[in-house]
Order: C-alpha cells, then structure tokens, then sequence
C-alpha cells in the first residue's frame, strides 16, 4: 500500500510517498481501508521532530480519518468490516495517511452519514478540541458569555457553532477578513483585532477559549469575570497575575463517546464542518508546505485517497 512516511526529521521535502506492508490490526484495533485523511499543525509538528507524544522515524504521517472497516482485531465487538467509520487512528497521532490504517476502536466512531468522507475526515481533532474546551474544561453554561481568541480558525470555527448552539453569548476575536465568516457561524459579537481591542469591546466573560497564545491570551485575562477560567491548547505558560481566575491547558483527547456526542449535531446540520484545499496522497508535500504559509482555502487541508 502507499503511505506518507519520513525517515527522518525535517522539512516536507522529508516526506515520501512509498509502499510498506499492510498492517494487521491487533487486539482492540480496526483496519480501515482510508478514503480521506486530514492535514493539520500536529503534523507538521511530528515532521519537525517537535512532538512529545510521537515515535521515532520511520513513520507513516496523519491522525484524522474517514473510510471503511475492513478488519477487526480481537476484542473489537462495536465495529464490523464494511462499517463507514471516522476518527484518529493513536495517542501517538500517526499512521492515518495511508491507503490503508490502523486505528484503535476506542478512537473511532461511525461516520455521520450527511457528510462525506472528505467532511468527515476534517472533522475529528479540532471538533472535538473545540467541545472539551467549552464543555468539559470551561464547563460553560447556557446564558454564560465566551470569548473566542482566534475564531475563524478551525477550531475556533467549531467553538462558535457549539456555544451558539448552547445559548451562550459568543464573542469573537478575529482579523477583518474574518468578520463575515464568523458572523455566519453565529457570534453574536465580534472584535476586529485590526481596528479595535477587545480589552474595550467586549464585556466582561465567563470563559476564554485561547487558540492564539502570546500577548493575546495574555491579555485576554482583564475581560475575566472573578472565577472566570481561561482554556488554552496553544500554551500552558503563567498567565500575569489576576486574582480570582483560574487557566487550564490540555491536549485533546479523541474518543469514541466524545465523536458520538458530536456526530448528531453533524447529521442534524447544526454544526457544518469546514473542507478547506483537498488534496491527492501524492501531493502530501504541498498540503506541507501549506501548514507552513503557502496559499491554501479556508478550512481543513484534507488528503483525498481512496477515489
């Protein structure tokens, strides 16, 4: 089968695109047969020999999914061959760019049947960041107020539809580009980091959702009502000091129970997924060198690999 593996740290000119052997899928595990696999800053990440969490090359590239099952390991009970499944294949967020991956069962989930492969592919590390955020870390309640530092992101994106979803008030840091795009998502208000501040527009909040870091989380710590939290995956650095607000950093953990949480809202159109450039496994390289700066769409650079 063909796979994106680097056999070494490093640029994207480290990437190749080559045959290894078929895995077989070992207890607790599924072989998918992938039609789509997403790209995104995780990768780029592995590549660069920056991640804690991955193995040592040789490894084949990708955590996010979409395709079909075609075997099961033992033990694996919920998942059958044939079933469209979606999701990330290991805690070690590799192996999925591939035309074929295994996946432990315990971080897939069936595919919302609205959305395509290409869709559901996009979907499953920066939904389910965006919902721990709010939900599990925040704890944000309805008629609770958000800001969302970097929202038109794709994990901001999502972050907006969830809250809006759950009746809270959603502000909005973005660029000016962004506006309209937010405001489609349903943030009720928004900040033009470009033209005004937010530490004078908006109103005091219960939450903020760091995906920006820097002097912007750090500032973003004066909008905090007392008790209020701050929830950042970008940096787990000091935040200057307030009294009475707390901060959290995690990573996101990719589950079944979590992906079957969101699928329905996917299937009900209430949260759309974002498909930004798609790409061939043969142009892995490119999709690379996007992460890095180069002109790409608007949402989640996708691998389309199975036709």
């Amino acid at each position: 089968m063909k796979a994106a593996r680097i056999h070494q740290f490093g640029s994207p000119d480290m990437i190749v695109v080559e045959d290894v052997p078929k895995s077989e899928p070992g207890a607790g595990e599924v072989l998918i047969r992938v039609a789509a696999a997403g790209v995104a800053p995780w990768d780029e990440i592995i590549r660069e020999g920056k991640s804690k969490v991955s193995p040592r090359p040789p490894l084949t590239l990708g955590s996010d999914l979409s395709g079909t099952v075609e075997a099961t390991g033992t033990g694996v009970a919920q998942f059958k061959r044939g079933d469209d499944v979606f999701g990330v294949t290991n805690p070690q967020f590799c192996g999925a760019q591939a035309e074929y991956a295994v996946a432990s069962a315990q971080m897939i989930a069936r595919k919302p049947a609205r959305l395509s492969y290409l869709e559901a592919a996009s979907v499953p590390v920066v939904a389910v960041t965006a919902w721990q955020m709010l939900f599990e870390y925040a704890k944000a309640q309805p008629g609770q107020s958000v800001l969302i530092l970097g929202a038109a992101g794709n994990v901001g994106a999502y972050a907006v539809q969830f809250a809006g979803r759950a009746r809270l008030n959603v502000i909005a840091l973005v660029g000016s580009k962004d506006v309209e795009f937010v405001r489609g998502l349903g943030a009720q208000k928004i900040v033009d980091y470009q033209s005004e501040t937010f530490d004078n527009a908006s109103p005091p909040v219960d939450a903020v959702l760091d995906l920006v870091g820097g002097q912007t989380r750090e500032r973003s710590v004066s909008v905090l009502k007392p008790e209020g939290i701050l929830v950042s995956v970008v940096t787990d650095g000091p935040l200057p000091h307030h009294p009475n607000v707390r901060s959290v950093f995690f990573y996101a953990e990719v589950t079944t129970e979590r992906l079957n949480t969101i699928t329905p809202l996917l299937d009900r159109g209430e949260v759309r997924p974002q498909v930004g450039t798609v790409l061939p496994l043969g142009d892995v390289r490119a999709a690379h060198a996007m992460l890095a700066g180069a002109p790409h769409k608007r949402g989640k650079i996708v691998l389309q690999i199975a036709g």
